[in-house]
């Protein structure tokens, strides 16, 4: 590995780091479920299935740049943004408090809800790639 892919990499993950803490500091606890890790995840998990969708449309000759793309946005910021080890520790400290349902709950539903979101930006990655057709809205007067 070189170290200007590690460079991406820590650029990305410090942006994504600083972003999530950001929305943790902006989003306090309700309940027994952190819900900005919540957010945190689901939302990397989106962006992440989008950048795939979209990354995948490069053409060949690009590579390099696509490589650096998927390093700094993927490895980097989303890795930095979503948080495996927070998610754990949550679920842990849950259950050892006598959460074992809301411990459960959030496991499951951040994975189920993790999963459809990296559907739902692959998704949408296609349906707005280049590939796609854009059709002009029609306004009243149009047919």
């Amino acid at each position: 590995m070189r170290p200007q892919s590690l460079g991406w990499v820590a650029l990305g993950g410090t942006l994504g780091a600083g972003a999530r803490e950001a929305l943790i500091l902006g989003m306090p606890d309700v309940g027994h479920v952190p819900w900005a890790i919540v957010l945190a995840n689901i939302v990397g998990a989106f962006l992440l299935g989008l950048l795939y969708s979209a990354l995948s449309t490069i053409p060949q000759a690009r590579a390099q740049r696509t490589r650096r793309l998927r390093l700094l946005l993927g490895t980097g910021f989303c890795g930095g943004f979503t948080t495996y080890s927070t998610l754990a520790l949550g679920v842990v400290v849950m259950a050892g408090s006598g959460g074992l349902f809301w411990a459960t709950a959030y496991a499951l539903g951040t994975v189920l809800f993790g999963a459809l979101a990296t559907w739902a930006g692959i998704a949408v990655g296609i349906l707005a790639g280049p590939g796609a057709v854009h059709r002009p809205l029609k306004t009243d007067g149009q047919r």
